[in-house]
């Protein structure tokens, strides 16, 4: 067991280099191949120390375990966020060099899932005292370059808009890696895993995927493409030719050795882009629920619904509209939980949620 000492003894050898690679892509695109591959030949061949977080492995468990239903898109985002904290956390204690103690509001399957994965990496070890939930950190984790991977779908840009975030707030390294994978080569390769996902969820990602594009978001320079279906076994999967294996490596050493540099924000401009965006994203949603409720009645109208039962529908479905927006104005306190919500796509997806839940009343047999 490691002591604080040794800790700060640890870290007092030289400037510590971390950084957050982001790796994203369909289900089933053979991201944790490629991680797992990836961490171990870093490790032998670069010595540095490699925490993969795999998403599928701390989060879905998390939730089955502590509720029966699905869980809504709000609550999906609550979680990917609140694993951001327990990250930010292990971050902090490994520049600081000291322990990492539990949060103290926190999913405890998550929590303790978080805590297993750095275990099983030699990244933390237990506290003495397991009731102070401290832990302690390795020697491998705080007297090595240390590149942290998260492994998830991360579909949306604003879902690694969040890991950039991070990395600027600490000046961390930051990169993503996005596995190019034909959805055809993905849905053969999900209908074979034991715990396969529905179909329609990923022709739905795959509708829904933004792939990083350095040229329009200079937040995203630090990005490569690998094609993972041009892999042909496990063994090669990492590296897939000699030239991708080095513009890998490179990218990897590039965002190592250039941290994302923390910038003290101008608050007038912040202020005055973040009225602009709001005003931009009501519009945009506004135009959007319009859009829906016409379709709905129209559909509904298809139906020859009666005249008096249209007309309360209509009313019901503006009524649950002109709250939605009045909603977003205010911070989202009532429909989003979650607070300055800005992601349209999620905004849309709870709307629709609300709706089904009016035409339920309506129509209880189609819904």
């Amino acid at each position: 067991m490691k002591t604080s000492e040794h800790v700060r003894g640890a870290r007092s050898e030289g400037p510590r280099k971390l950084g957050l690679c982001v790796l994203c892509g369909l289900p089933a695109a053979g991201k944790s191949t490629f991680a797992r591959i990836l961490s171990h030949r870093l490790r032998q061949e670069r010595r540095w120390a490699v925490g993969v977080i795999a998403y599928d492995d701390v989060m879905p468990d998390a939730f089955i375990k502590e509720a029966s239903a699905p869980p809504l898109p709000s609550q999906w985002k609550l979680l990917r966020q609140e694993l951001l904290k327990y990250l930010e956390g292990f971050l902090t204690a490994v520049i600081n060099g000291c322990q990492m103690s539990a949060p103290p509001n926190r999913t405890e399957a998550m929590w303790e899932d978080f805590i297993t994965c750095l275990k099983d990496q030699d990244l933390v070890s237990s506290a003495a005292h397991e009731a102070q939930s401290c832990y302690f950190l390795t020697k491998t984790a705080v007297s090595r370059p240390l590149l942290l991977v998260l492994d998830d779908n991360f579909y949306y840009q604003s879902m690694r808009y969040e890991v950039y975030q991070l990395a600027r707030k600490y000046s961390l390294g930051f990169c993503q890696l996005f596995l190019d994978c034909p959805l055809e080569t993905c849905l053969q390769r999900n209908s074979q895993r034991p715990r396969a996902l529905p179909t329609q969820t990923i022709h739905l990602m795959g509708s829904k995927i933004e792939k990083p594009n350095p040229e329009k978001n200079t937040w995203e320079h630090n990005s490569l493409t690998i094609q993972s279906a041009m892999c042909s076994s496990e063994a090669r999967y990492p590296t897939q030719s000699h030239q991708a294996s080095l513009k890998l490596t490179d990218l990897l050493l590039t965002a190592l050795e250039n941290p994302v540099k923390y910038v003290e924000d101008n608050m007038e401009q912040k202020e005055t882009d973040r009225i602009i965006c709001s005003a931009n994203i009501l519009h945009q949603v506004d135009q959007t629920l319009r859009r829906i409720v016409s379709q709905t009645m129209k559909e509904a109208k298809d139906k020859q619904v009666l005249p008096y039962t249209l007309k309360l529908l209509a009313e019901e479905l503006n009524k649950l509209k002109a709250e939605f927006l009045a909603d977003l104005r205010q911070g989202n306190k009532k429909y989003l939980c979650c607070q300055q919500t800005t992601d349209i796509p999620d905004i849309i997806s709870f709307f629709h949620y609300e709706k089904d839940n009016v035409l339920k009343k309506y129509f209880p047999k189609q819904h």
